[in-house]
């Protein structure tokens, strides 16, 4: 028997580079009226130079970056507010440290192939991550496990379709009066 789910009001976007985590996450967020959070933005300087230089972060570079995402989603559940938060979260032990414990939060997860998302990344050129740490992305990935009641969207489909189909499943319970105005 699955224990009842606190309806969310803070959505992760998990997923590799390169797999949509930024444009659905800002489409999701402006269609539900909620804040967004580009993850990556809180990376320290050096982490940012290390991935610009084609280094992959390890554990010790992502301790940081992790306690401040998850300090971000904490602030707006003191404040009441409702936000989407773009994060890599490749691995289990980076989900527990920004989700774990906290009901009102709700991850999501990119799924793609290489092959699909290899091909975004090479028309990609305005983003610190190079297109050769993607095999590196998909060594470090761990799919959320069961438990996690993570909602899986393909990244195949348009965004239009796959944010449709994220609000509907983010809507299930959720009191739209709960959320401080973002605006």
């Amino acid at each position: 028997m699955q224990e009842h789910r606190q309806a969310p009001h803070i959505a992760v976007i998990m997923g590799v580079s390169g797999s949509g985590k930024t444009t659905i996450g800002r489409v999701l967020a402006r269609r539900l009226g909620w804040l967004f959070l580009e993850g990556d933005a809180l990376h320290p300087p050096e982490n940012i130079a290390k991935m610009k230089a084609g280094h992959p972060l390890d554990d010790e570079d992502r301790a940081p970056w992790l306690a401040a995402v998850a300090a971000r989603i904490d602030q707006w559940r003191d404040d009441g507010k409702c936000g989407v938060v773009a994060c890599s979260a490749l691995k289990r032990r980076y989900r527990d440290i920004i989700i774990g414990g906290r009901a009102d939060v709700r991850l999501i997860y990119l799924e793609g192939s290489r092959a699909l998302i290899g091909e975004r990344l090479a028309q990609r050129h305005d983003h610190f991550m190079p297109a050769s740490l993607l095999d590196s992305q998909f060594a470090a990935l761990q799919p959320p496990d069961p438990e996690e009641d993570a909602i899986t969207v393909s990244v195949d489909a348009p965004v239009d379709t796959m944010v449709a189909q994220l609000a509907a499943a983010l809507a299930t319970g959720h009191d739209p009066h709960r959320c401080a105005l973002t605006g």
